[in-house]
């Protein structure tokens, strides 16, 4: 008969992986896409001419004025907001990915193709980018941000996980996962997670589906679902940088 599954050593593992993509993806959301992207709108704001400074952007900003409220916004959403998704999805994504520095490349390339030009900051319907430009900076200022931000946070999350003590009652260990409260602002996207984090960790206990989960299988066919994702994304990719050229 096989052995109940433990509940507390489950719990305790999606916490210490759920802290470690707040705490990884918190500070280099912060430092990347926040303070990051603030400062590639900068020089796209100063290379676009005189004839775009004083237009108002789809954010309704003025090209060419820069504001504390606007700064302090961008960062706290962008890089906070922003940040903890990354941080999430890189984490989901991490045991698929090549070891060292490779696996972060290939993670950022993964958020150009399938998610820069789909939501932000390269979207194809992004009015702004008849504002600002020229286009060809546009995409290598925002790609190199997003390997950017892939590095920052792989680096993190690699120091991190050496260091994270898994989660009990200790008032230090509690101290080290104080930033989970920070997970009440995002409202719904708590409650998918704590559900979907529920019913994988229901799946796993299974002993045919976590034997699997654990073998070399399934991380080969993790590989082959992401390579799949990107080419399909992919054409859509072409179109978005087509359409900023143009």
């Amino acid at each position: 008969m096989p052995s109940p599954p433990d509940v507390k050593a489950s719990v305790q593992r999606f916490l210490w992986h759920l802290d470690l993509a707040v705490l990884s993806g918190l500070a280099s959301g912060l430092v990347a896409a926040g303070a990051g992207g603030r400062l590639v709108m900068r020089l796209l704001a100063v290379t676009a001419g005189d004839q775009a400074q004083g237009r108002i952007t789809e954010a309704q900003e003025v090209v060419g004025r820069i504001t504390v409220d606007g700064t302090i916004g961008f960062i706290i959403f962008v890089g906070f907001f922003g940040g903890l998704v990354v941080g999430g999805l890189y984490m989901v994504l991490r045991r698929w990915l090549p070891p060292t520095r490779l696996g972060a490349m290939v993670f950022g390339a993964f958020l150009i193709v399938v998610f820069a030009t789909r939501v932000e900051p390269l979207r194809a319907d992004n009015p702004d980018f008849g504002l600002v430009g020229p286009g060809w900076l546009a995409l290598v200022a925002f790609s190199a941000l997003a390997w950017f931000h892939a590095l920052v946070l792989a680096a993190l999350a690699g120091r991190l996980s050496r260091s994270l003590p898994v989660a009990s009652a200790q008032w230090r260990t509690v101290a080290a996962y104080l930033p989970l409260v920070l997970l009440l602002l995002t409202g719904p996207f708590l409650v998918v997670l704590l559900v979907g984090a529920a019913l994988v960790t229901t799946a796993l206990q299974h002993p045919a589906i976590g034997a699997w989960w654990r073998s070399p299988a399934a991380v080969t066919a993790g590989r082959f679902v992401l390579a799949g994702v990107a080419a399909l994304a992919f054409p859509g990719f072409v179109r978005a940088v087509r359409h900023i050229f143009g």
